[in-house]
Parts: structure tokens; sequence; C-alpha cells
């Protein structure tokens, strides 16, 4: 497959994963992906994970602000196949029509369920106890097309959405290059989706950062584990925000949901629709994250018990 000429389009780590094995077994002629983004505190403007991958291999790179309006360059490059993966922008028709072995997508869901740009966040949220990666070709509307393959993978309870992308980007990679060869000999399946079955992994928005304690433990549990460690989760203790990445399911309860019911050696235990949500990794407003152990140190743990925190 070293001769088949690979435009990819793709911008964050996940996407980078999928490119690597792109680069060793084809020829990428062209890397399309988002254009430098302020990041951190400082807002230092910095390029995607795919583009330093690419300007690492000498492979050109284009980013364009808006694809629909710009993407002459994708033309011009003249590839047997476009591959995307996370790439963030929804791809033209005349983008979509101009490879003859057309535009495949990697989608980290088994589709038709979660399509959208939050997969692997709303499967843990959702409480799914299985996942995976869809290979499937584009068309123009959101995650529809035709599936060519695909790979399962178990939720595990102590999965959270590092460690479930971590293990979907090596099964995305390695399932891209099995499926490419029916792809280029014209023998792969190509399997409509069943629109009975579809649902949405919607992307991730600020107001999905707050835990809300109404809810039940499991699902606070979920909401935690699928936004850590980023953007990660939050509640507010005495006007203050504390970020939330890691917890354990306790078997306390009361009555009045938000309420600090314990505090343990290496938690805060906080009441929830129906027991407990032990809180056992945060990071106070303006400090840095540490284990919940190390916080209590010092603190008189009784000022905590009773308090609401939320409110």
């Amino acid at each position: 497959m070293k001769d088949l000429r690979v435009v990819f389009m793709g911008t964050p780590k996940f996407a980078k994963h999928i490119l690597e094995n792109l680069i060793k077994n084809t020829n990428v002629v062209l890397v399309v992906s988002q254009p430098d983004a302020p990041i951190g505190r400082k807002k230092i403007l910095t390029p995607s994970p795919v583009k330093e991958l690419a300007e690492k291999n000498n492979i050109e790179v284009f980013t364009p602000v808006k694809i629909k309006d710009d993407y002459d360059k994708v033309l011009k490059a003249n590839p047997d196949i476009i591959i995307t993966c996370a790439y963030g922008q929804i791809i033209p028709k005349s983008i979509l029509d101009y490879p003859n072995l057309g535009c495949i997508n990697v989608h980290a869901s088994l589709l038709p369920e979660l399509r959208g740009g939050a997969p692997i966040h709303r499967a843990i949220m959702n409480g799914l106890k299985e996942t995976g990666i869809t290979i499937m070709y584009m068309d123009e509307h959101m995650d529809s097309g035709d599936i060519i393959s695909q790979e399962s993978t178990p939720i595990l309870e102590d999965d959270n959405l590092e460690s479930l992308s971590t293990r979907l980007m090596e099964i995305g990679s390695n399932l891209l290059i099995k499926t490419l060869p029916s792809i280029i000999e014209g023998t792969n399946e190509r399997i409509k989706q069943d629109d009975s079955k579809v649902t949405f992994g919607y992307i991730i928005k600020k107001e999905d950062e707050h835990l809300d304690f109404n809810k039940s433990t499991k699902k606070v549990y979920n909401h935690i584990r699928a936004l850590s460690p980023n953007p990660s989760t939050y509640f507010l203790m005495n006007g203050k925000k504390f970020k939330v990445y890691n917890a354990k399911i306790g078997s306390s309860s009361s009555d009045t949901p938000s309420k600090i019911i314990a505090v343990y050696k290496d938690g805060i235990g906080i009441s929830t629709k129906d027991s407990e949500i032990i809180i056992t990794e945060i990071q106070p407003e303006g400090k840095n994250k540490i284990p919940v152990k190390d916080f209590l140190n010092g603190l008189n743990k009784e000022t905590l018990k009773g308090l609401i925190v939320n409110d």
C-alpha cells in the first residue's frame, strides 16, 4: 500500500495515532488539520498534535479556517483516498466526491450508536457496557455513511476518558490498516446504518462539566470518569470551584443530595440521589491537582461534614 496516495484530515491526539500508522503503511501526501489554537493559561498559539506529527515527518500541512470555502489544495494533492478522524469541520461534497476510492472516516463508536463529536465521553457517561471503532464511508451528513468494518471493546468499570481513548486509538489504527486492502481491491463490505438505532454523542459543553449530585451515584461516577482528565468535572464548595479527577462509589446515604456526609482518610463522601460518591482526587481553585487525602491534611474535617456543595 506504500503507493496509495492519502490525504489525511484530523486534529487531536486521537487522530495523531491513526496518522502514525498511515505514515508507516501508505504515501501520505497532505495532512489537513485545524488552525493553531491558543492553549493554556497564557493562551500560547499551539499547533494540533496531528500538525506536529506531519511536520516532523516532512509532510505538507494545510490548516484552512473553513474547509468548505478553501479546499483547492486538497484536490490538487490528487489523492486516491481521503481518510478523516476527528477533524472538527464538515467536509464539503466537492471533497467527498473527488477521490476514486472515496472518503473514509475512523469513528470512535459502534455506529449507528453515538454519531457526533464526543462519542467516547458519551459512551462512558451513558453507562454503556461496550463501544468500539467504525471504519465508514463518508457522506454529506454527520457520521451517517455506510459501514465498512467495526471492532468492539468492553468499557471497564474503572475506565476513564483517557484509558478508553488510548485503547480505542490502538484499535482504530490497526483496524484501518487491516481494512484498507479491501477498499483498494473493492471487496469491502458496505453496510447501511439502521436509522432506528441512531443515538448521538454530542460535543461536551461547559455546562456538561458541572456535577449534579441530584442524580444517582452511578450516574455521577460515570460523569466524572467520562470527562477525566480533561476537561474534567467540578463542584462548588464554599463558593470555590473544585475540579474532580477521580472518585469511587460509597455505601452511605442521606436524604439530602449534595451534602458532605463523611470525611474518610482518602476522600470526601458526598450524598447523591440514592447513596454516596467518594471524591478521591481534586484540584482546588487556583492550585494543583492533588489526592483528597493531601487536601485534608491540616484541615478540621468536622467543618466539612454537613456542608452542602454547589450551594
